[in-house]
């Protein structure tokens, strides 16, 4: 199958899933009846969460951004083979783009699917050969890793140590566990302060690229980003975050922390990146040059920065075709194996 026939596949596959999206879609697309499913099975995936991620999607699926983005590379390859891919579920359909990938490059794509996140991709799959029935051979649903020539995998820290130990005789690309954080410099606009709380709140925060730590300029007013989170503050009705926010919050004051919360968020002085879903840490700093050193000290933790002078604010979670996770290009290393 030529690279043009494959995208002209994922470009109508974009149209069925923003049907999807469209606010006037009728409750007969097929995906409607998935959510609840989905809900019932894993309660962070609620169905705004679902949209979101899928329409982040859609964004990607145009024919004119596949093909600008695959044009650098050399695809489809000559020799396919199997590619295992054992898909995260922290947030809806996270494991996307490396399916994305693995049919683009011509190689098959064998897929573990994460117990987390095991429903929304079947009728995805089944509109994708439904719109391109030569894709049927190239795509196989597996419990078990096995028969396969080289492994995409991302996981916790701990799933990295087995995967690396484990896959350590084929050709990998392996990811571990990272978040993403924001710089304020104190001149933000009230727009782009609420665009950060989406950077935020969306996914409950459960997902690489969502902001799990700020740095602040010293006497910078908190109270201007509470007054934005305001507008989130229903995630506290979903039970799971709700636990979360509870333990902590008790944990915390048990231990007399330096909190600040408002019913549904803890803010917490602390120079680690990642926090516990409800809480978000944060850290004074007093230079951005300081700043940039030592982030740099500690980008293999991070995703991503958002920022006046990097990611813009809102836009965390809507990553393009070319911002591969953890940095790593994926098509690259598709090519070589």
């Amino acid at each position: 199958m030529i690279i043009e026939d494959r995208i002209k596949a994922f470009e109508k596959l974009g149209d069925f899933l923003m049907d999807f999206c469209d606010e006037n879609s009728n409750s007969n697309h097929p995906l409607e009846t998935i959510i609840q499913s989905s809900y019932s099975y894993n309660g962070w995936f609620t169905s705004n969460n679902i949209k979101s991620s899928i329409s982040a999607i859609c964004n990607n699926l145009s024919s004119d951004k596949l093909s600008s983005w695959l044009s650098s590379y050399s695809i489809p390859v000559e020799e396919k083979k199997n590619v295992s891919i054992i898909m995260a579920g922290n947030i809806p359909l996270v494991g996307f783009n490396d399916f994305l990938c693995v049919l683009m490059s011509g190689h098959r794509a064998v897929i573990k699917l994460s117990s987390k996140d095991n429903r929304l991709f079947l009728p995805i799959i089944e509109e994708l050969i439904k719109i391109e029935p030569r894709f049927k051979g190239d795509i196989k649903l597996v419990e078990k890793v096995e028969n396969f020539d080289a492994v995409i995998a991302t996981g916790s820290n701990e799933s990295f140590k087995h995967f690396e130990y484990y896959f350590k005789d084929y050709p990998t690309l392996l990811r571990k566990s990272r978040t993403s954080v924001a710089i304020i410099t104190g001149e933000e606009s009230l727009d782009e302060r609420k665009a950060l709380a989406n950077d935020i709140f969306l996914y409950y925060g459960l997902g690489c690229r969502n902001v799990t730590k700020l740095y602040v300029p010293k006497n910078y007013d908190l109270n201007l980003l509470f007054e934005v989170f305001f507008e989130y503050q229903d995630v506290i009705l979903n039970n799971k975050y709700a636990n979360n926010y509870d333990y902590y919050r008790a944990i915390y004051m048990m231990g007399k922390h330096n909190i600040l919360e408002n019913g549904f968020l803890i803010l917490k002085e602390d120079k680690a990146l990642h926090s516990p879903v409800a809480v978000l840490n944060y850290e004074y700093y007093d230079e951005k040059e300081s700043l940039a050193l030592q982030l740099d000290e500690l980008k293999e933790d991070i995703q991503c920065i958002v920022g006046k002078d990097y990611i813009s604010f809102g836009k965390a979670q809507q990553p393009d075709l070319e911002d591969y996770a953890d940095g790593i290009d994926s098509l690259r290393f598709l090519e070589a194996i």
